[in-house]
């Protein structure tokens, strides 16, 4: 079964579409599945900080490599590629999800927010 894990700040965002349709009809029949893992649990400190500000100086912040870290030992990331979400990153296409759909699941992290 392939097995799609998605590490976030906002697991409450979950099914969304997902969970309707096509794919939540695949859910149920065994083919696929999902979980998702709130990075704030790894988090430090009184507030479960999750950023810091950009070594290199400049706006905004940055997610935390150690609690990144934590969230990804926490799952069975085994044989799943990583993708890690960004603006400039390459776009998700139909190609790489049919690559993907081959393997054993991904994992997927999303590096950038607002808050």
């Amino acid at each position: 079964m392939f097995k799609a894990s998605f590490i976030t700040l906002f697991p409450e965002a979950f099914p969304g579409p997902l969970g309707v349709s096509i794919l939540e009809r695949a859910r149920r029949e065994g083919i696929w599945d999902y979980e998702t893992v709130q990075l704030r649990d790894f988090g430090l400190g009184k507030h479960q900080n999750v950023d810091a500000p950009p070594a290199g100086g400049g706006a905004g912040m940055v997610l935390r490599p150690d609690v990144t870290a934590a969230a990804l030992d926490s799952i069975d990331t085994d044989g799943k590629p990583l993708i890690y979400l960004s603006p400039r990153g390459e776009p998700f296409s139909q190609k790489l999800a049919r690559d993907l759909a081959g393997g054993p699941g991904m994992v997927m992290m999303c590096g950038r927010f607002e808050g």
